[in-house]
């Protein structure tokens, strides 16, 4: 999953009010229980400590949401009187709660948000193509391509004279078909999807992919229905799940095999707090891997201000020259530094309690 959404939430320093609401139970009296909700997750944060403002602009945001039609729920991360991220949820909450703590508790927010893969679906046909971006919360046009309107179909005749015409009609395809790759890897980097599908006639998708960039082609699924045809929502959540699935098993199976020694006794993974934070110290985390039921993710280490300060015990952040320090749990500090750094961060299922061992391990970037 990448982090990049979570920047805003460590370009100030703390105390954080994390509140996470439940909207997936609709009544006539919703708006009368968002209003209690409001009250109540105010007065939590202040009896947790927060300031007036912060625990003001909290209720406010959560009496915003009294009309709301949200399915399933909304985090919001607030600080010296202002909700500064506020992320719909694809899945409910366990009931309606709120922190006060040095550090945004963003753990949680992984498991909840909308973690399947964000794809792009591409509808071939032999002149062009229309592109959907696909999510558990969007669904919404982006971009197409009209490429050679003519000649696009064969004749029926095999006369020689024909020959001429075909070779055009062939050209037209390749031409479109580059078109529409090129197209659609620039759509891609441009929405960060991490799925393509492409939906149309064999022939059509075939040489789309085909032109599609290498580090594309593991992102790549085709889909049977014909081109003029809209996917599903089923049809496109199965892919996306699916692929999730593929990705996630793939990670873990490249951390499982990292953590062995190599002939030089040098590991490409790492797990436990200790190995963890001196990694995350070093800027040497490629993905940060947190399985949340884990005994770990929430001890307690020692933070600084900045998202490289972080120590297993608060002496060690005063020997490294760090004046201020807090206590803070463990996964939310290895997600702050993982955000600074870019790396990526892959939420294990609790299935996998093995891996990685106390639910809190890293690849490297370099052994």
């Amino acid at each position: 999953m990448d982090l990049a959404f979570l920047h805003p939430l460590y370009e100030h320093s703390g105390p954080w009010a994390s509140v996470y609401v439940d909207t997936s139970r609709h009544t006539e009296s919703t708006p009368h229980e968002r209003h209690l909700t409001a009250s109540a997750m105010a007065r939590e944060l202040e009896r947790q400590g927060a300031d007036a403002a912060t625990c003001r602009a909290v209720e406010h945001a959560i009496e915003e949401l009294r009309h709301s039609s949200e399915p399933h729920g909304r985090a919001l991360f607030a600080r010296a009187g202002e909700v500064v991220l506020d992320p719909a949820l694809a899945r409910p909450p366990q009931g309606d709660w709120a922190e006060w703590a040095p550090l945004p508790r963003v753990t949680p927010l992984l498991e909840l948000a909308d973690q399947d893969p964000v794809c792009v679906v591409a509808y071939i046909d032999r002149k062009g193509a229309d592109f959907e971006l696909r999510s558990g919360l969007r669904h919404e046009d982006a971009g197409k391509v009209a490429g050679r309107q003519y000649p696009v179909h064969r004749t029926a005749s095999a006369d020689w004279s024909e020959r001429h015409f075909q070779l055009r009609v062939e050209n037209t395809w390749e031409h479109n078909a580059a078109e529409i790759a090129d197209a659609l890897a620039v759509c891609q980097e441009e929405t960060r999807a991490d799925l393509l599908i492409l939906v149309g006639d064999d022939r059509e998708r075939r040489a789309v992919h085909e032109r599609l960039p290498q580090r594309l082609h593991d992102r790549v699924v085709e889909a049977s229905h014909g081109a003029g045809s809209r996917l599903l929502d089923d049809d496109v959540e199965a892919a996306r799940v699916e692929h999730a699935r593929r990705q996630a098993d793939a990670e873990l199976e490249r951390f499982l095999a990292a953590r062995a020694p190599d002939d030089e006794g040098r590991a490409g993974a790492v797990e436990g707090v200790p190995a963890l934070v001196e990694a995350a110290r070093e800027h040497r985390i490629d993905e940060l891997l947190i399985r949340a039921d884990g005994a770990d993710t929430h001890r307690e280490v020692w933070i600084g201000e900045d998202p490289d300060q972080l120590a297993v015990r608060r002496t060690e952040l005063k020997t490294l020259g760090e004046q201020h320090s807090w206590p803070a749990r463990a996964d939310d500090a290895l997600i702050r530094s993982a955000v600074a750094t870019d790396a990526p961060v892959l939420v294990v299922p609790a299935t996998d309690e093995d891996a990685p061992v106390g639910g809190l391990g890293a690849l490297l970037r370099w052994k």
